[in-house]
């Protein structure tokens, strides 16, 4: 279905946009590394978030990012990476109770 509930009773829409290369002087840049360091950037915000008592769910975008980045009047060369709605969780939130997997359960010490 088109509704996205997720999205439009969010408090926040975070947007993030990646840069494959920029200009300079006219001329071309490319930035080396740019998937990494956004997903790196996402995941840190994303821990943020979380320790100030806020949730998001993240979601790329299939689609709308060329919208969105007019919408926006971003430049041609930038695309949407991410799009995290964000707020205070529904009272009626649930979360299921995970426990951690002991350290030797996932790790092989040599």
């Amino acid at each position: 279905t088109f509704v996205k509930e997720y999205i439009s009773e969010a408090d926040c829409i975070i947007l993030v946009f990646k840069e494959p290369f920029h200009y300079k002087d006219n001329v071309k840049h490319n930035n080396w590394y740019y998937e990494a360091s956004v997903s790196i950037s996402v995941g840190i915000l994303l821990c943020a978030l979380n320790n100030v008592g806020l949730v998001t769910v993240t979601s790329t975008p299939m689609n709308c990012g060329p919208a969105i980045r007019r919408l926006l009047g971003r430049p041609d060369h930038e695309k949407l990476a991410f799009l995290l709605p964000g707020g205070y969780p529904a009272t009626s939130a649930t979360v299921p109770h995970l426990k951690r997997k002991p350290i030797d359960k996932i790790c092989t010490f040599i």
